[in-house]
């Protein structure tokens, strides 16, 4: 059994859903999870309140007070690939994050995560990241440093006042004869939640997706693409790249879900974070940053020159 060495958190709703105890609130919020461990849980003492007063199996629901717990798992796997720190100050901290790992714990990862791995690697405890980009998504993850400018960098993200640049090596039929290379797609939709609830699907009615997208080469049966995102829901980028009917190469979510596996480390998802930019809310000054990677239709991932 794997323990996770930090807390998670989260806060009781305002609006009681119908649980008279915290421990009927986080049984039925977490369905897949099975109600027993929730009382071993309370029974260990690894529930508490934010004081670190413990939470019982008797502990009554208190609106908007926050919760922490411990996640485990029976085995969790280890990403072979390193992190690595671009840039570090008192406000914040933005690391490049290989495939495969995910920036904070959730499934089967509760201590092999990016958040995780910098806080060993800091020492710092508080470090929290501010935004997240998919386990399967390599690139740039900022972070926040000092506790007291966290909101500030959370609501820099909140408010899309962050522009943001991808790459995407995406799949394109060998008999697509149109020419692509410097060709540009603004692609506007409604994206939910599909079956399963972590796929994401285009549905009519009022848009809440935008992206911007560039062809920038072609090489047979795949093409190089540059991504902005205006918006930032789940999967966005992957969705809409398949709208353009040119999925992202190694996506074992879109267009079709392929059977649950063991990662395959050669086949990393061709789909990297590659540039922040913003105007830094604590300093007023303008801040850019680059992952120092680019995607090569050849090779995959290369460094940068």
């Amino acid at each position: 059994m794997v323990i996770a060495k930090s807390p998670s958190k989260l806060t009781l709703p305002q609006i009681n859903p119908g649980a008279e105890t915290v421990l009927d609130y986080l049984i039925g919020k977490f369905p897949q999870i099975d109600a027993q461990v929730w009382r071993q849980r309370s029974y260990d003492g690894k529930l508490h309140w934010h004081d670190g007063t413990l939470i019982t199996s008797e502990s009554p629901y208190r609106p908007k007070q926050r919760v922490y717990y411990y996640r485990e798992v029976e085995c969790e796997p280890v990403i072979p690939f390193d992190e690595t720190i671009l840039f570090e100050d008192a406000d914040i901290l933005v690391a490049y994050k290989p495939a495969f790992l995910p920036v904070t714990p959730g499934g089967n990862y509760v201590n092999e995560c990016l958040q995780n791995r910098l806080r060993i690697k800091t020492g710092l405890q508080t470090l929290q990241a501010v935004h997240r980009i998919d386990r399967a998504t390599a690139g740039l993850v900022m972070f926040s440093v000092n506790p007291e400018t966290c909101h500030l960098y959370h609501q820099l993200f909140a408010s899309r006042n962050v522009s943001k640049t991808y790459q995407a090596i995406g799949k394109i039929d060998a008999d697509h004869s149109e020419p692509l290379i410097n060709q540009q797609w603004e692609v506007i939709n409604r994206l939910q939640t599909a079956d399963p609830r972590f796929r994401m699907r285009v549905y009519d009615g009022a848009p809440n997706s935008h992206s911007r997208i560039r062809c920038l080469d072609r090489l047979q049966g795949s093409a190089l693409f540059e991504l902005e995102p205006v918006t930032g829901k789940t999967h966005q980028l992957r969705v809409h790249m398949q709208t353009l009917g040119w999925p992202i190469l190694h996506d074992r979510y879109y267009p079709t879900l392929q059977p649950e596996a063991a990662d395959d480390f050669t086949q990393p998802l061709q789909l990297l974070a590659q540039q922040l930019r913003f105007i830094d809310p604590v300093t007023q000054q303008p801040r850019a940053f680059h992952c120092g990677y680019t995607l090569n239709l050849a090779a995959g991932l290369s460094e940068r020159v």
